[in-house]
């Protein structure tokens, strides 16, 4: 009989409360080989905490890694084979190279991904990654840890790196990743009057009222190293999130005061047409009256839009209209008042 292959590398023992692991950097191919998922509520083993595979994430991870990029978080895996176990003495760590050894704890989609771009790129499987293993955990254990990495660390927003490292003008995808952002924002902050309103790719219907993409291509050119937010130079992301927040809250304040804002079948601004032109009016009028006054607050934005009780424009005013007449609607209503709101001619000075 062959003898089990064993990998001995240097390794971190360290204790988080209760739990021992192990830290140490390993073969892509070593770790493709022993891993597997024990998926929750499928598999009825110790462990099992992990959700169903996403498709499209594999998809989009197999790409990152085939474009020469690496991972630099640890992957925690749960070795679970009884008969052979890793042994740990001096610094070292000896782990048997068996199958099906060890369930995935965090990384499944990642492990995935590798795997999918390994059949492309056998280079792959030589390149090495942070792997934290633990020791037959429990399912209570296993959670414990799960749970803290899903809910209690949030992943830092894909955009705010490049405010931290200043790295934007070479990268063309800055712009979308910044939209991204913001859209994620309007979606999960419960004060946003977009909370629950964006609709991401793959959802049920009837989930959400304006597309993703509609978000992002009515705000990427503008938060572009040379657009609009950056000429006033709006260029951190927390300062772009309020802008857009304070603007939206502005606008539903005037559609709340006739119950408007929450009813889907009146509200023009809980469609796609209706998002766009909202965002065409703020970049083209109230940006720079914004930057004039140095304020960007809910207030001034309410001072600037003004819009008339009893002749909010609605959903039916866009009935017969196709997309872009939607949008073009959306902006003729929101700049005529816009308008009223300057001063007479007999009011300037001159």
């Amino acid at each position: 009989m062959a003898p089990i292959k064993r990998i001995k590398t240097k390794s971190l023992k360290t204790k988080f409360g209760e739990l021992t692991v192990f830290t140490q950097t390993m073969k892509i191919k070593d770790v493709l080989h022993i891993y597997y998922v024990a998926v929750r509520g499928k598999d009825e083993e110790e462990g099992s905490v992990q959700r169903v595979l996403n498709k499209q994430r594999i998809n989009s991870i197999k790409k990152y890694v085939l474009e020469g990029n690496v991972f630099y978080s640890t992957f925690i895996l749960n070795w679970t084979d009884t008969k052979l176990k890793p042994d740990f003495k001096n610094d070292e760590i000896s782990i048997p190279i068996v199958p099906s050894a060890a369930q995935a704890i965090d990384g499944q989609h990642r492990l995935v991904g590798l795997a999918e771009a390994l059949k492309e790129d056998d280079t792959i499987g030589e390149k090495e990654i942070l792997v934290t293993l633990s020791l037959n955990l429990t399912t209570k254990e296993a959670a414990r840890i799960f749970i803290n990495i899903n809910s209690e660390q949030r992943p830092v927003p894909m955009s705010l790196i490049y405010d931290l490292f200043g790295e934007i003008e070479n990268d063309t995808n800055h712009s979308i990743n910044r939209s991204t952002d913001i859209a994620e924002e309007l979606n999960e902050n419960t004060e946003s009057p977009y909370y629950g309103a964006i609709k991401y790719p793959g959802q049920p219907k009837g989930v959400g009222f304006v597309d993703l993409s509609t978000v992002v291509s009515s705000l990427k050119k503008h938060l572009e190293s040379d657009g609009v937010f950056a000429s006033h130079k709006l260029t951190n992301l927390q300062n772009q999130k309020v802008v857009i927040l304070n603007y939206f809250t502005a606008l539903k304040f005037y559609y709340d005061k006739e119950d408007i804002w929450t009813n889907k079948s009146k509200n023009p601004f809980l469609t796609n047409a209706g998002f766009f032109g909202a965002i065409e009016h703020l970049i083209k009028n109230l940006l720079i009256k914004c930057a004039e006054k140095k304020s960007f607050k809910v207030e001034d934005f309410k001072s600037l839009l003004d819009l008339p009780k009893g002749e909010l424009i609605q959903r039916t005013d866009l009935r017969n209209l196709e997309g872009k007449s939607q949008r073009k609607a959306i902006v003729d209503f929101l700049q005529e008042n816009y308008l009223k709101s300057l001063p007479n001619q007999d009011e300037y000075e001159f």
